[in-house]
């Protein structure tokens, strides 16, 4: 199963079950794991931490 099919499949489940209200906190759980990936290697990583 690739990553594509999956991510239909997920968008698919929305649809038709009207769970629009997923998107967002799905979104945000996006942005926040890139943050924390980001942060590990780079040179801003003390900066964000300091945010949290």
């Amino acid at each position: 199963m690739s990553k594509i099919s999956i991510i239909k499949e997920f968008w698919d489940f929305l649809k038709v079950r009207k769970k629009w209200w997923m998107i967002p906190i799905i979104a945000f759980l996006l942005l926040f794991g890139l943050l924390i990936i980001f942060a590990e290697s780079s040179a801003v990583a003390p900066f964000i931490y300091t945010i949290f």
